[in-house]
């Protein structure tokens, strides 16, 4: 018989929301592919819901990043915490060493990432985490519908940005799964999704995401300006404009992923 949850009301100063229907969670624990005898990371656990389905799927190393006191003390408590396949992190997910917890635990690279993450950090995690590809493994994450569109969009559409650039130079990302805010306890006022970002072969990746990060928060900052007018804001970047032979007429929303690809290596290069 499965331990039960850790009980706990969700914190709104924590964005938490928390998932408990069964059938969803195990949806959600295998999204990326199978889990069994894998080590995972599951940022947020808060109960433990997406924590025990993860379990239930058999994976080897469970390592739960959790921020407040009552889940982490709760989640300590669990059979498998004593056994050794669930090891619980009291801290914050942003500052802690993870290629270091793996280690400690006895866990193996590349990790996947499996996590309902709280509203209020979800997307500065993500960037920190593409930024991390070799420890990092298939991610697996629970955002705002808005943001989940926002890391899948193509060029040209109405949702594409610097979040979509930065995730889809080292990754492949796909929307999974769609979810009401009925879903939740307490309910989001949005609707959630599910996102699951497949690593590129490392022959395909872009990984200066530092120069990537700066092209793109000046290219999207004034979305409506031409590029050569958006660049202004960043030392070099006109001049690179002009040296990867792109229509400084253009506007940040038409480029493609190569494209960006091009601006931020002669910005790089001119540096």
């Amino acid at each position: 018989m499965s331990t039960p949850l850790t009980p706990g009301a969700a914190k709104k100063s924590l964005g938490q929301h928390f998932l408990f229907d069964p059938s969803v969670l195990k949806r959600v624990a295998n999204a990326g592919g199978s889990v069994e005898g894998k080590t995972v990371i599951e940022v947020g656990p808060g109960p433990g819901g997406l924590t025990r389905a993860l379990l239930d799927s058999g994976v080897g190393k469970l390592i739960a990043i959790e921020l407040d006191d009552r889940f982490a003390e709760g989640l300590s408590l669990w059979p498998e915490a004593r056994e050794g396949r669930l090891h619980v992190h009291h801290g914050d997910a942003l500052a802690a060493n993870i290629p270091e917890l793996i280690a400690q635990t006895g866990g193996a690279q590349p990790a996947m990432i499996v996590a309902n993450l709280p509203y209020n950090v979800g997307t500065p995690m993500l960037v920190e985490w593409l930024k991390a590809p070799s420890w990092r493994g298939v991610m697996v994450l629970m955002f705002q519908k808005e943001v989940a569109l926002r890391i899948c969009a193509a060029p040209g559409e109405d949702h594409y940005g610097r979040l979509a650039v930065l995730s889809q130079a080292v990754t492949r990302p796909r929307l999974t799964i769609t979810l009401p805010p009925g879903a939740f306890r307490p309910p989001p006022k949005v609707d959630s999704a599910v996102v699951v970002l497949e690593p590129l072969p490392e022959d395909q990746r872009f990984n200066d995401l530092d120069a990537l990060e700066k092209i793109t928060a000046a290219a999207f900052g004034q979305r409506r300006k031409m590029l050569r007018a958006a660049l202004k804001s960043l030392p070099g970047a006109v001049e690179a404009l002009e040296a990867s032979g792109l229509d400084p007429t253009r506007r940040a929303e038409t480029l493609t992923q190569n494209e960006f690809r091009a601006l931020t290596a002669a910005w790089s290069k001119a540096r």
